[in-house]
């Protein structure tokens, strides 16, 4: 293979696709692409990638979909499969997000929890890849890990859990 396989999207499961949709567009700040709505919601999650110099990268943004539990679409059969529910037990794939350098952990941990959010955990540092992350479980099960970028000579706060 000379050019690896590309990822181009990963969804999230909703048993309501649309407030979901709207959950991630006013916690992030998303854009809310309904293909069609409360069917399957397309997230448009930020801009390219930046550069060191903060100028925008060629490196596009990802996509997140938010498909329903009960149908999730595209399927070959129209009328979905099972199963039709949510899996909120046990461990699942997590998605992670940067927080913005003109946003921050407060705003976006509180803005989840207003919402409906279960905090997870909060004021980690994992010095392997020097980030500080936070983390959430949404109304529907998805979870959630924030990172923050922590710098060339990071200054862990004490009451920071570190690994």
């Amino acid at each position: 293979m000379s050019y690896p396989n590309t990822l181009i999207f990963v969804d999230l499961t909703s048993d309501d696709p649309a407030a979901c949709a709207a959950f991630y567009a006013e916690v992030f700040g998303w854009q809310n692409d309904p293909r069609p709505y409360g069917v399957y919601h397309r997230m448009v999650p930020g801009r390219n990638a930046l550069n060191p110099d903060g100028t925008e990268s060629l490196i596009g943004n990802f996509h997140i979909g938010i498909h329903d539990a009960g149908n999730a679409r595209p399927h070959p059969v129209p009328e979905g499969v099972e199963p039709r529910q949510l899996n909120c037990e046990g461990r699942k794939a997590r998605i992670w997000v940067l927080i913005s350098a003109d946003d921050s952990e407060e705003r976006i941990m509180s803005t989840a929890v207003a919402k409906g959010a279960t905090v997870l955990w909060r004021n980690h540092y994992w010095k392997e890849f020097n980030g500080y992350n936070h983390a959430f479980r949404d109304p529907w099960g998805n979870e959630i890990v924030l990172w923050g970028k922590a710098g060339a000579d990071p200054v862990v706060p004490d009451h920071f859990t570190k690994e």
